[in-house]
């Protein structure tokens, strides 16, 4: 009984979310022009649930080059009115239409002159006929099994803000680097705007050897670095190479009951990947994957080393 309700809820839900498809009209696109071309803020208004779904809508702009807040109605009639700029626009929810909160802030917009966009289910209502722009959001059935607790209109009224936070998006070719800029505490900003200078381990933490080093005390300093790695460093702090896990074992199997006796210039790869350190981490992920390597030497412009950036810095967080 509970696994097949909420089969039911969601695939009610889904059909009327897609039934929204042929309502992203004329109306709609004007409304869009409408904000492009606002020289303020995008004002997200709603009482009870409508005003949750305005509080993720007007989330949503402002993380995706709309300028946005939401005002809560009733604290906008009792003086919070002086938020709103006579260039800003007012985008309004609320289902019926004939909310009183909301409809109480409806004359107080209109002295401004401040273009209202309606996101209702009643195209006749009070605040649709007051809207400059109306977008219908109506739904011909809640989830809700008593057709009370707002389901359904409400997840249309939030895809239909969504569909427009998109379209607003696309119109201004928003980027993903100018999605970072509004996310610089996420995995995506960090990998966009940080660099690999602020990931790196520093050179004073690497586990360095000269190309002398036997292999016994190679292998100590790759156990004793605990990064996997060993850097083979010449006398103008240039890398000469490195050697790494399968370096050893590639060497073990070489030269058999021979390995203790070699050193760290027979076992290390020569020419090791190097980067910049003003270098993006996303640029430096790239460069891993396409060159199937684990480690980056960090280098500057004379090649000396800076730093060392593990694959564990730059890889994906989707």
């Amino acid at each position: 009984m509970i696994v097949k309700s909420a089969k039911k809820a969601i695939a009610i839900e889904a059909a009327e979310i897609a039934s929204l498809v042929d309502r992203v009209d004329e109306e709609f696109e004007n409304a869009a022009k409408a904000i492009l071309a606002c020289k303020g803020k995008v004002v997200v208004s709603g009482m009870g649930k409508s005003g949750l779904i305005g509080r993720k809508i007007a989330a949503t702009f402002a993380s995706s080059g709309t300028p946005s807040f939401f005002l809560h109605p009733a604290e906008a009639y009792h003086g919070d009115l002086g938020m709103i700029a006579p260039e800003d626009i007012a985008l309004l929810l609320s289902y019926s239409g004939e909310t009183d909160e909301t409809l109480k802030i409806v004359p107080f917009l209109q002295d401004q002159n401040n273009a209202i966009i309606a996101f209702t289910g009643a195209p006749r209502s009070s605040l649709a006929k007051a809207a400059r722009f109306h977008i219908d959001c109506s739904v011909s059935k809640e989830a809700c099994p008593l057709s009370l607790a707002p389901t359904s209109s409400t997840s249309a009224a939030l895809v239909m803000g969504d569909a427009l936070a998109v379209a607003l998006m696309n119109a201004r070719g928003f980027s993903a680097e100018h999605f970072a800029r509004f996310h610089p505490g996420g995995s995506l900003g960090r990998k966009l705007l940080a660099k690999v200078k602020h990931e790196m381990i520093a050179s004073e933490n690497l586990p360095f050897i000269s190309p002398e080093t036997k292999a016994i005390d190679a292998l100590g300093a790759i156990s004793g670095g605990r990064l996997g790695i060993a850097i083979v460093k010449g006398d103008d702090k240039t890398a000469l190479g490195v050697i790494t896990d399968g370096d050893i074992r590639r060497a073990v199997e070489r030269s058999r009951e021979g390995f203790f006796a070699l050193n760290a210039s027979q076992m290390m790869t020569r020419n090791p990947k190097t980067i910049s350190p003003e270098t993006r981490l996303i640029e430096a992920e790239e460069i891993m994957d396409k060159q199937s390597v684990h480690q980056l030497i960090v280098i500057d412009d004379q090649g000396a080393i800076l730093g060392l950036l593990p694959y564990r810095f730059a890889i994906k967080k989707r």
